[in-house]
């Protein structure tokens, strides 16, 4: 009987955590959608603009495979739209022909700062709770 207990709490907090997510996915994509980007495309120009400096402002794709919540052709489709929108550009590896980098362009990095206010506006509505008062 403990054991089916434990496991109930775990289920219910994996079930907030699910609940938690699509609530702060939807929200983000529903005040990104006006300037033409999701949650997983904002998540990709902030990843690329927030790249450490000794990395420049480029960033080798296989890099973001792990830190965006993607499979790798569900990246790559996903970096050719914003390519297509202007917003990233790709090249080859000098060193590693089967590389590539990936970087923001100008009209990426000024729609990235237009839109990170709203990102983290709506990180605190859905993430941080109701206020409470003192």
């Amino acid at each position: 009987m403990a054991a089916k207990t434990a496991g109930t709490g775990l289920e219910q907090r994996w079930r907030d955590i699910l609940s938690a997510h699509a609530r702060t996915m939807c929200e983000i994509d529903r005040v990104l959608h006006p300037h033409g980007l999701g949650a997983s495309d904002f998540e990709v120009l902030d990843i690329l603009a927030t790249a450490a400096p000794e990395e420049g402002d480029l960033c080798r794709v296989q890099n973001l495979v792990g830190r965006v919540h993607l499979s790798q052709s569900a990246l790559s489709r996903l970096i050719g739209r914003l390519e297509k929108d202007g917003l990233v550009e790709r090249s080859v590896c000098a060193e590693d022909r089967r590389g590539v980098w990936v970087a923001l362009t100008g009209k990426g990095r000024a729609l990235h700062a237009e839109v990170l206010p709203l990102h983290r506006a709506a990180l605190a509505r859905t993430l941080e709770g109701p206020a409470t008062s003192p």
